[in-house]
């Protein structure tokens, strides 16, 4: 028999409707799953935002404070979509109000935060999920299956990038998104915290590392009005960019092998350049974001010379058989937050946790406290383990 189950969105910008998608889609590529999500209610203090939820999406009810979700018997289970320094609060309450919670990362603004919500989530006995959708493509599972089988060797070094241009352009407004306070380590809890989750979840923990940041759009116009996802806003008064638009970094794994990770959200010229390169002492694997369901493959005996094949993951690979037939059909972002939504609810239902984790997260949090903790500094600095 399957369950109703109610849920509901705090934060309805643009990833709060791609959760809200998720959810209309879930059953649709996975009806045996064991719950049925109902969209009961919206939370969104923006005017018309919550109401245009409710008009396009059939949610119940809309309403302007999250803490009537955390009040609702009707709601079980809560996508937590708002800006990263409302993350710890409205986390941590949902958790104690008995809901189980998927929430974006970098689930607030450090690891300090992040280990809040992910206490929380333990002391109530709900299930927690975290918005790492890069490690949900079929074709990064199967290069971790890959690495894992020792069909490449022993990995020796591993450089993962995350480009963008979305804060490029010197017209975008100053949002919470470019403050220390409310928008946390900038492109660090933007890109970063996906890098050194696709790290770990490929490689293991990473153990120390050195960093360096820099901000290269100083100063942006303040918004009039409410804004919406990378709003544009000349002629407003300038204010400072407080937090980093740019990281790199040296790791050090815990298996021995090196790293390098670099992100940057003003990288002009470069949409959505995300993807990593592990190399080990007998092959190596490549992984393009934007060709999402390919793999570059190397691996033989020749070492020197040796080719790379390209490989399209099918059916046999992660969630990819819940959404195509057969190799090389073409999977999109928004089927990551599918199988992030059923991995969620199979969470629940099973009451055991698939994909990624709270603890996750606040390994992620920890890589990117020591990289400011590095570029403060300019020196090597240990990784915390949660």
């Amino acid at each position: 028999m399957v369950d109703a189950f109610g849920v509901a969105v705090v934060g309805f910008g643009w990833m709060g409707r791609v959760h809200t998608q998720a959810y209309a889609r879930v059953r649709h590529h996975y009806p045996r799953l064991a719950l049925r999500p109902e969209l009961v209610t919206v939370a969104e203090e923006v005017p018309g935002r919550a109401e245009e939820a409710v008009a396009q999406y059939g949610f119940t009810d809309a309403v302007r404070d999250w803490r009537e979700v955390a009040a609702d018997p009707r709601v079980r289970a809560v996508s937590i979509t708002a800006p990263n320094f409302l993350h710890r609060e409205i986390g941590v309450a949902m958790a104690e109000a008995g809901k189980h919670i998927w929430i974006e990362k970098p689930v607030g603004l450090t690891a300090t935060d992040a280990r809040a919500v992910a206490d929380a989530v333990a002391r109530a006995g709900v299930q927690g999920a975290v918005g790492f959708n890069y490690r949900n493509a079929p074709a990064v599972e199967a290069a971790r299956e890959l690495i894992a089988a020792g069909e490449l060797g022993t990995v020796t070094h591993v450089r993962v990038r995350l480009f963008s241009d979305y804060a490029a352009h010197p017209d975008s407004a100053l949002t919470w998104r470019y403050e220390r306070e409310r928008g946390g380590s900038g492109v660090l809890g933007d890109l970063a915290s996906h890098g050194a989750d696709l790290i770990r979840f490929l490689l293991g923990p990473i153990a120390s590392l050195t960093a360096d940041t820099a901000v290269f759009v100083p100063e942006r116009a303040r918004p009039t009005g409410a804004t919406a996802g990378h709003s544009r806003s000349a002629g407003g008064e300038l204010g400072p960019v407080e937090n980093e638009d740019y990281v790199s970094c040296l790791l050090r794994l815990a298996s021995g092998a090196r790293g390098v990770l670099e992100a940057c959200r003003v990288s002009v010229g470069e949409q959505n350049n995300y993807g990593f390169e592990v190399h080990s002492t007998k092959g190596a694997v490549f992984w393009d974001f934007r060709r999402m369901n390919e793999l570059g493959v190397s691996r033989g005996t020749s070492y020197q010379d040796q080719p790379v094949s390209t490989v399209y993951v099918g059916p046999g690979d992660g969630e990819f058989g819940a959404f195509q037939p057969g190799a090389a059909n073409p999977m999109g972002y928004d089927d990551l937050k599918v199988v992030e939504a059923y991995r969620f609810l199979r969470s629940v239902a099973e009451g055991e946790p698939y994909g990624a984790t709270l603890a996750d997260a606040v390994h992620s949090a920890a890589a990117l406290d020591a990289m400011v903790r590095s570029a403060e500094s300019g020196s090597w600095v240990n990784v915390a383990q949660a």
